[in-house]
C-alpha cells in the first residue's frame, strides 16, 4: 500500500513522513471518518469513478459526526485527489480520503482540530482475482450491525470498522472470506465493507437503506441492474432467502462486484457465478473502464494539477 506521496492538509509529503501523532484523539477514541473510491485505466487516461459522491459522503460523514466547520469544499477534495494521482504517477488505484483530529485527549470534539488526509496507491481486487470469477464463500456474523440509536450508520466513521473488522476476522478464523451482518432486528444488513444483493427468479432484491451504509456502488449495480432491464427491489431480508437464492453477489468499492458461492456452508445456486451477477458484473467493469453507457456521467478523468510537495 506505500505510495510515493500522501496529501496532508494541502501539501504533498513523502510517504514515509506522512504521521499522525500518537496522542491524537482519532486513534485513542476512533472518532474519525474516511472514504474509498477507485481509478480505473481507460483508453482516455486513468479516472476516478463516481470521484464527487464519494466526496459528497466523506464530508457528510463529517458533518454526521457534528464537526463544525470542516475546512475544505467537495471541489477542493477533489483537486486534491487529482494532485495526488498525479503526484504518485499512478493510473490505476485506491483513493483513501481520511480525517483525524488532534488536539487534547478528552471526549469533548470542540477542542479538537480537524486534519484531513488523502493516500492513493496500487490495490488489485479486495477478495482475491480468483474471486471475480469463482466468488466467495462468507457466513453470517454473529455480531450485529451497529443500531443506529447507539451510533451513526450513514457516516463512514472509523469506530463503526471494530465492528466489522471483529466479524470479518472471526470468519476468516472459521475458514470463511468474508461476514454478513445482521441489523439489530435480525434482518440481513450488509457484508464487513460490502452491501449485498440476493437474486430470485431474475428479481434482484437488497435491504433498504435503512441501517446500512449507502453505498456509491451499491447505488451504481443497481442503476445499472435496471438499465440491463432487471427489477430491482429494496426490501428486508431475512437470513433464510439467502440460502434458497438463485444468487447472491457483493458490491462495494474495493470489492467491486463479486458473486457468493456459498453462505454458512450452504451452496447458494450452482455455486458458481449466476448469469444475472455475470451481466452485472460485465457492465459494470464496461462501465469504470470507460466503455458503457454511464462513462460519461460517472467517470471523473484525473486532470494535471501543479503539486505542492514539501
Amino acid at each position: 500500500m506505500e505510495s510515493k506521496y500522501i496529501w496532508m492538509d494541502g501539501e504533498l509529503v513523502p510517504f514515509e513522513k506522512a504521521t499522525v501523532h500518537f496522542l491524537s484523539p482519532t486513534i485513542h477514541y476512533g472518532f474519525g471518518a474516511f472514504e474509498g473510491a477507485r481509478c480505473y485505466n481507460t483508453a482516455n487516461g486513468p479516472a476516478a469513478f463516481r470521484l464527487p459522491e464519494h466526496l459528497e459522503r466523506f464530508v457528510d460523514s463529517a458533518q454526521i459526526l457534528g464537526i463544525q466547520d470542516f475546512p475544505y469544499t467537495v471541489d477542493e477534495l477533489r483537486d486534491a485527489v487529482h494532485e495526488t494521482i498525479q503526484a504518485n504517477e499512478l493510473g490505476a488505484c485506491y483513493i483513501r480520503p481520511a480525517l483525524y483530529m488532534t488536539g487534547p485527549l478528552g471526549l469533548n470534539m470542540d477542542a479538537y482540530k480537524t486534519s484531513v488526509g488523502i493516500a492513493v496507491w496500487e490495490w488489485g481486487a479486495y477478495l482475491g482475482e480468483e474471486a471475480l470469477e469463482k466468488g466467495v464463500r462468507m457466513a453470517v456474523s454473529s455480531l450485529t450491525r451497529l443500531h443506529p440509536n447507539s451510533f451513526m450508520t450513514k457516516a463512514k466513521a472509523a469506530g463503526n470498522y471494530v465492528n466489522s473488522i471483529m466479524a470479518k476476522t472471526m470468519a476468516h478464523r472459521f475458514g470463511f472470506d468474508d461476514a454478513i451482518m445482521l441489523d439489530p432486528e435480525g434482518y440481513v444488513a450488509e457484508g464487513s465493507g460490502m452491501n449485498i444483493f440476493v437474486v430470485r427468479d431474475e428479481v434482484i432484491y437488497t435491504p433498504p437503506r435503512t441501517t446500512i451504509l449507502e453505498g456509491i456502488t451499491r447505488d451504481s449495480v443497481i442503476t445499472l441492474a435496471r438499465d440491463l432491464g432487471y427489477t430491482v427491489v429494496e426490501e428486508r431480508l431475512v437470513r433464510d432467502q439467502l440460502y434458497i437464492a438463485d444468487e447472491v453477489f457483493v458490491s462495494g468499492t474495493a470489492a467491486e462486484v463479486v458473486a457468493v458461492s456459498e453462505i454458512d456452508t450452504r451452496k447458494i445456486g450452482t455455486g458458481k457465478m449466476g448469469p444475472v451477477t455475470r451481466y452485472i458484473q460485465q457492465a459494470f467493469f464496461q462501465t469504470v473502464r470507460g466503455e458503457g453507457q454511464r462513462s460519461v456521467e460517472w467517470l471523473d478523468y484525473v486532470r494535471v494539477m501543479a503539486p505542492t510537495i514539501i
